[in-house]
């Protein structure tokens, strides 16, 4: 099966993650920040993998949903950790750009899908 380029960044965007947790850890950053961020970091790409086995187009739209509220809620861990000097401002602005662009093509992959499915 063809590699699409949104399971290929969110799965890079899952790995920067775990190396970030890494880092943070190292710097004693409080744990349950690090979890969060871990957990909705990886559910991402988890998502996005998962929707290639999804049952129908429903299924495949309700799993991009999820991995879209997976990166907003990243997001929201991302400025906290960095609003509390947890983090450098050079990982914070290379994080924000990466949320930035999965965000733009997951919501522009739900458009497009749930844009298809109406017109059937």
């Amino acid at each position: 099966m063809k590699e699409s380029i949104l399971r290929t960044k969110s799965k890079t965007f899952a790995k920067e993650i775990i190396l970030l947790s890494r880092k943070l850890k190292s710097f004693q950053v409080e744990h349950a920040l690090i979890n969060q961020l871990l957990r909705s970091g990886t559910s991402v790409g988890a998502n996005i993998h998962e929707a290639q086995y999804a049952h129908g187009t429903k299924d495949f739209i309700s799993k991009l949903e999820i991995a879209l509220k997976e990166c907003n809620e990243s997001d929201y861990w991302i400025e906290l950790l960095y609003e509390t000097d947890s983090m450098t401002a050079e990982d914070f602005h290379r994080f924000k750009n990466d949320i930035i662009e999965l965000r733009r093509m997951l919501v522009s992959s739900i458009t497009t899908l749930k844009n298809k499915q109406n017109q059937l």
